[in-house]
């Protein structure tokens, strides 16, 4: 990696380190510690979620016309302000303030950030810069809940308002790394502003490929992480009898799935075809669903549902290991030069979509229709493979290809001078 990867790579895993301290502790910290019931705590948790699907849609069009790095440092401020605000709040509209600014300014960092690496990354580097980016998310996150775990007492407000503090300290110091970091570009697009208004948006809606890309989008986020800690933790409480310990374990080994299997799975998927791959994720998370329904309906022992409740984590996580370095590098292959950053931000909101879409029909339905949860759970993982498979009739061979194309690019410009050699 150059300077420039380096540092948005950092910038990376601090925002993530920052979000684990203080993401899994909200509720309790609005319903119990500040004393303002679970109503307002999930009101807020709503207004974080929303907050994003407000300002993706502009954030794109800013990125293409200013830049992705100002738009980053101003994310950051804005998600540092809101951090600490969260932190002092004591009150329901200082709390529902507080959370719109820090969901709003998390919104924006990721396709800022995503631009940010396109624009540091060629076709032949970008698969294994974000595969690097997941894999330092994940970390962040996973340290920053654990570390925020040891620091967080419910009887003691101050300890939240030091994760807070850490939270927003965090923000500040990737505002001041993305200040530094030297882009291989000029931050201003020349034909990036549309010549009529809206047509960006019209352009982005007519690229066959790219709604395709979406809709595989939202079925994968729908299907996996929607399901995390809404449909497959009631689903595992209810049906199987999961302890909640046992479900901290069961996100613990996804993390360390997608740790471990990150770099292990990266040569073998970035030389193979990029639908393809997806495609195999929906066969592997359709085994996970399996195995979800074993723990909840096969009627074994509680160890073995522990166990195959686990597993279900474990799969999804390798699933994820394999779609890091496919799925945002295709998003920027498909994009325009002058559309980096719309396309970054409308992947950035269909997830964001999915997100809020999947808690609200998973959760109900993981908790009291078992059998049909997991049908319907496997049937869109199954989906997964058929979009992937009719995405990849769309692509040209270095979208869908590009290790290959690469490759052979190499071997006809050696061509040549093996030729002069021969006939020296």
């Amino acid at each position: 990696m150059g300077a420039a990867m380096r540092r948005i790579q950092a910038g990376n895993v601090l925002s993530a380190f920052g979000l684990g301290f203080t993401v899994p502790y909200l509720y309790v910290y609005v319903a119990q510690v500040r004393n303002l019931g679970a109503g307002t705590a999930g009101v807020v948790l709503a207004v974080f979620a929303m907050a994003a699907l407000v300002v993706l849609p502009f954030t794109g069009r800013a990125i293409d016309r200013r830049g992705p790095l100002p738009v980053l440092v101003g994310a950051a401020l804005l998600a540092a302000v809101g951090a600490l605000g969260m932190g002092l709040a004591g009150s329901v509209p200082t709390v529902v303030l507080a959370a719109a600014l820090l969901g709003a300014g998390t919104a924006v960092m990721q396709p800022a950030l995503a631009t940010m690496i396109v624009w540091c990354s060629s076709t032949s580097t970008r698969t294994r810069a974000f595969a690097v980016q997941f894999f330092l998310q994940n970390l962040g996150l996973g340290i920053g809940g654990l570390i925020g775990g040891q620091l967080v007492d419910e009887s003691r407000p101050d300890s939240f308002l030091l994760l807070f503090s850490i939270e927003a300290a965090m923000f500040l110091v990737l505002a001041a790394i993305a200040a530094t970091v030297r882009m291989p570009r000029t931050p201003s697009i020349a034909d990036a502003r549309p010549q009529t208004e809206g047509g960006g948006v019209r352009a982005l809606l007519g690229h066959r490929a790219m709604v395709q890309l979406c809709v595989l989008g939202f079925v994968l986020f729908f299907a996996c992480y929607g399901q995390f800690e809404s449909g497959l933790a009631a689903y595992g409480t209810e049906a199987a009898g999961i302890e909640p310990s046992a479900l901290g374990l069961a996100l613990a080994a996804n993390t360390a799935v997608i740790v471990v299997a990150q770099f292990l799975v990266l040569r073998f998927v970035e030389r193979r075809r990029r639908t393809r791959m997806i495609a195999a994720v929906g066969l592997i998370w359709t085994v996970a669903w399996l195995f979800a329904g074993y723990a909840g309906l096969g009627h074994g022992s509680q160890t073995m549902a522990t166990a195959a409740f686990i597993t279900t984590y474990g799969l999804f996580g390798l699933g994820e290991a394999m779609l890091s370095p496919t799925v945002a590098p295709l998003v920027a292959d498909l994009a325009p030069e002058s559309m980096v950053g719309q396309y970054n931000s409308a992947f950035a909101l269909v997830k964001q979509l999915a997100l809020a879409v999947g808690p609200a029909v998973g959760g109900p339905m993981g908790a009291a229709l078992h059998g049909p949860y997991i049908v319907t759970f496997v049937l869109f993982s199954l989906g997964i493979t058929v979009l992937a498979l009719r995405l990849g009739k769309k692509l040209t061979p270095a979208q869908d290809h590009p290790y290959l194309v690469a490759k052979s690019r190499v071997v006809a410009r050696h061509k040549p001078e093996q030729a002069v050699e021969a006939a020296v």
